[in-house]
């Protein structure tokens, strides 16, 4: 691996244990606050997090293995580990999230209000804050690492705050003498806990499955091709994702006369450009003479 491979690894490598730490923190004292106030509300929450926590775990130990060089087992590389541990932290929060609610309809049918105390504001407070100051590390680390897996922690850091804040709304109902609140304040963090699990899931499954890219993206690679001078036409073109990253299969239409090394020269120079569109990882260029015409009935031909 190179110093910068290894540079950003150790970077990915701390954003996951800050996220490790932040939550384990989250659970200990969310988890004490609402066992010892019988808080339905604190104790969704801090379920929330041992999900999270899981998650966390699984992208620190897994995850910066998609960092690792290409080697005789996979030699496309490993990037596709990145998705595969997001959609692990997508799956955990949704199943998650479904038994939080149950929990919470529980709560509803069957009262048993909490103890009304101020430390259960304290102890969310605190939740609030903590998840603040890891949400804001990992966004920061991730801005030059751009890690699918890192923006699935960083999301679920996010909407920790949202459902810290909806317990808040629960709690404060049982302080002013309406505990009903607690479990429908648990309820809405659930619901807030399956949808995120839900979308980041969809959005890295596409990227496991290869998915095409989308038609804004198809026509920015399809210009850049075109704008060289060299290129005549443009046909089975074909563009999906590899991991995280756009991978570009495309045959290239040029003059047939034109010198071996000159073709190889043009072919280069496509490739260095398509690298250079943003999302794109790698480009396979092939080169066709011009005027053949076997391809020019297909519909893909451009």
């Amino acid at each position: 691996m190179t110093a910068a491979g290894v540079d950003e690894q150790t970077q990915f490598t701390r954003a996951a244990a800050v996220n490790v730490v932040g939550n384990a923190a989250k659970i200990a004292v969310e988890g004490a606050a609402g066992l010892a106030f019988g808080s339905i509300a604190l104790l969704a929450d801090a379920a929330h997090s041992v999900a999270d926590l899981v998650a966390s775990v699984v992208v620190l130990i897994w995850g910066r293995s998609s960092f690792d060089e290409p080697d005789d087992t996979h030699p496309h590389g490993h990037d596709r580990i990145e998705p595969l541990t997001a959609l692990f932290v997508g799956a955990v929060l949704a199943l998650l999230g479904l038994s939080l609610l149950y929990e919470s309809v529980q709560g509803l049918a069957v009262s048993d209000p909490p103890d009304a105390n101020p430390l259960l504001l304290g102890a969310l407070a605190f939740a609030i804050v903590d998840m603040y100051l890891v949400y804001r590390y990992t966004e920061y680390v991730n801005a030059a690492l751009e890690s699918t897996a890192l923006s699935a922690l960083s999301t679920d850091c996010l909407n920790d705050i949202y459902t810290s804040m909806a317990a808040v709304v629960g709690v404060i109902g049982v302080l002013l003498g309406h505990p009903i609140l607690d479990p429908l304040a648990g309820g809405l963090v659930s619901v807030l806990v399956i949808y995120q699990g839900v979308e980041i899931g969809r959005e890295n499954v596409d990227y496991l499955i290869g998915a095409a890219a989308d038609p804004d993206q198809y026509d920015e690679i399809t210009r850049t091709l075109r704008s060289h001078p060299d290129v005549e036409g443009v046909h089975d073109l074909t563009v999906f994702y590899d991991g995280t990253v756009l991978e570009v299969e495309v045959h290239v239409e040029v003059d047939g006369d034109i010198p071996f090394r000159h073709a190889h020269d043009v072919e280069s120079d496509l490739v260095s450009r398509l690298r250079e569109v943003d999302e794109v990882g790698d480009a396979h260029v092939h080169l066709d003479p011009s005027g053949i015409g076997e391809w020019k009935d297909r519909a893909n031909g451009i």
